[in-house]
């Protein structure tokens, strides 16, 4: 097994913290796990991605080339990352933040409005983790 993620979109999202956690879990589990966070100088508003590597073999490089799955947060995100997914891989998309579609036919895609339910939730900064959700229930 070997889970080769991508997460993305602004600062403020929690996307290095979908990653962490992932990462995490992956440790508990006795995986051999990688993070790798990206992110520009403004911080919160700024851009920001994180490579995840999930594997039961040796991992040779933090640097993720051929996503397994993309988790994109914004519509930048998506406009840099979509390629970097494998044929047959999973794209999720924050539909409440991303109104095109994919342009690619030979990946999986998932619309999840996670801003949308994290504020029927009662908490709009929880919609990292309805997209974590999401990809765990993939």
């Amino acid at each position: 097994m070997e889970e080769r993620l991508i997460i993305a979109g602004f600062g403020g999202q929690g996307v290095m913290s979908m990653g962490q956690l992932l990462t995490y879990s992956g440790m508990v589990e006795n995986k051999n796990v990688s993070w790798l966070p990206s992110y520009g100088p403004e911080m919160r508003g700024g851009t920001a991605n994180c490579n995840v590597m999930i594997s039961d073999g040796p991992i040779g490089s933090p640097i993720v080339t051929e996503a397994t799955t993309a988790i994109i947060m914004n519509k930048p995100s998506l406009d840099k990352f979509e390629k970097d997914v494998e044929n047959g891989g999973n794209i999720l998309i924050n539909s409440s933040l991303i109104d095109r579609k994919i342009n690619r036919t030979d990946v999986n895609v998932y619309y999840v409005p996670a801003n949308d339910i994290a504020n029927d939730l009662g908490n709009s900064k929880i919609a990292n983790m309805v997209m974590l959700g999401a990809y765990l229930e993939l």
